[in-house]
């Protein structure tokens, strides 16, 4: 007798596919492996595929070691051949959700493997798309795609959303204890993609649909895109009004109660608060709806580093110098402290419009060695070793990333102008006055 997919789940003789293996697909390989179940990952990147083979990372903070281990193990395999995908008995989804020049959804890379999934898939199979993306896509969008293959979601295939909730380098949550939010929109679904994510996440949390599951992604992100602009705009007012923010902010949350600390920066980073704000804004123009708060929000986030870039010209004026001619090294390529996630960094626009107003610039950053061809980037830099010498042979030294890493003293004593954008330099007493707040 043949076993059906909650038979197969409960027995641990499931084998699931995860398509896209980047910061989202290869947590995820780690945690079903974990839970006794194998695994096999998919993506068009041969590269990636290779490297893998090899029990070689592509990831920081993804060990080698464990890769080799669960390719040895043969509890874990990757290929770039879609035909494999009928051999699985979920699919899970996680490649990117990017943005087009415009701001509207870029949903080639959905679109794609959706395809790809619809050309091999077979009955009893469990679909769930991890993408973060606006309101209806699983429904609308993904659905329809893969029942061009003649079989019917809830009844010859189930398909659900289950939002990824990464974030690289943290160290008090990981994947299988961030609490996992699953919607689709008939029970059976539902209660499938429940059952396999329970073998891998601690807490598993279901909701009524799709829909609802891609709106409380959305929502968790919207809200600190916002409250990251507010302390944005008035990071910009209290410099003008000779006020620290860093230190409002300390003052701020001593309040234990109706108060949440945000804080400011050169520009958002990552692969969620830049993007996923703006795929609720393009839908709610399909319901007649302007959403204006997250609107401003994406207006005042992103003008961040041209405020950075003005700073910086400021303060070198102030010299003597013009940005025009000057070397500036950026310190920290990556999006945030202590990751090798370069994913929409603000440093990489940082150095652009450096680049643009004729400065000569390196960069340094100790988690990324050199930079790699981007969808909209290709810097072609290597990181510059740090040494006293070194800084004090650059006209500025703007801190991008605050690395946990870097010795600010170090930093501060050696180099003749600082531009601080993460209040790195907030404990270094000495050098002062070679420091600007951006």
């Amino acid at each position: 007798m043949t076993q059906t997919l909650a038979e197969k789940i409960s027995a641990k003789k499931a084998v699931v596919g995860i398509m896209g293996l980047g910061y989202v697909g290869l947590p995820l390989v780690r945690e079903f492996c974990a839970g006794g179940l194998k695994v096999v990952g998919f993506d068009v990147d041969p590269m990636k595929i290779k490297m893998i083979q090899a029990g070689k990372s592509y990831i920081e903070h993804f060990p080698s070691a464990l890769i080799k281990k669960l390719v040895t193990s043969k509890q874990f395999r990757a290929t770039a051949n879609m035909k494999e995908l009928k051999q699985v008995d979920a699919i899970i989804i996680c490649v990117p959700t990017p943005l087009t020049k415009t701001r509207d959804p870029d949903m080639k890379y959905v679109v794609s493997t959706a395809k790809s999934i619809s050309e091999n898939i077979r009955k009893d199979q469990l679909v769930i798309l991890e993408s973060t993306t606006y309101p209806g896509t699983t429904s609308d969008l993904v659905k329809p795609i893969l029942e061009k293959s003649g079989l019917k979601a809830g009844k010859d295939f189930y398909l659900a959303f289950s939002p990824e909730r990464e974030d690289p380098g943290r160290k008090d949550f990981s994947t299988a204890t961030i609490p996992k939010v699953v919607g689709a929109d008939d029970s059976v679904s539902r209660d499938l993609a429940v059952k396999l994510y329970n073998t891998a996440i601690k807490t598993v949390i279901p909701v009524s649909s799709s829909s609802v599951a891609e709106s409380a992604k959305l929502l968790e992100n919207i809200y600190r895109c916002i409250n990251i602009a507010m302390v944005n705009e008035l990071k910009m007012l209290f410099d003008r009004m000779g006020i620290d923010i860093w230190e409002v902010i300390s003052a701020a949350k001593t309040k234990p109660f109706g108060f949440q600390a945000f804080y400011p920066g050169p520009g958002l980073g990552g692969h969620c608060i830049p993007i996923d704000p703006f795929y609720l804004t393009w839908r709610a123009k399909e319901f007649g709806m302007a959403t204006r708060f997250i609107e401003l929000a994406g207006e005042i986030n992103t003008s961040m580093p041209h405020y950075v870039i003005r700073r910086t010209m400021e303060a070198l004026n102030d010299l003597g110098k013009a940005l025009k001619g000057s070397r500036v090294l950026v310190l920290g390529l990556a999006y945030k402290k202590d990751v090798d996630d370069l994913r929409e960094s603000p440093s990489i626009e940082l150095i652009e419009l450096l680049r643009e107003h004729g400065a000569k610039v390196d960069y340094n950053d100790p988690h990324i060695p050199h930079t790699h061809k981007q969808r909209e980037h290709d810097l072609q830099m290597r990181s510059k070793p740090l040494s006293p010498k070194m800084l004090a042979g650059y006209d500025c030294v703007l801190i991008a990333t605050d690395h946990s890493s870097y010795d600010y003293k170090m930093i501060v004593k050696n180099a003749k102008l600082i531009i601080d954008t993460r209040n790195a330099t907030g404990n270094v007493k000495q050098g002062r006055n070679k420091i600007v707040k951006a």
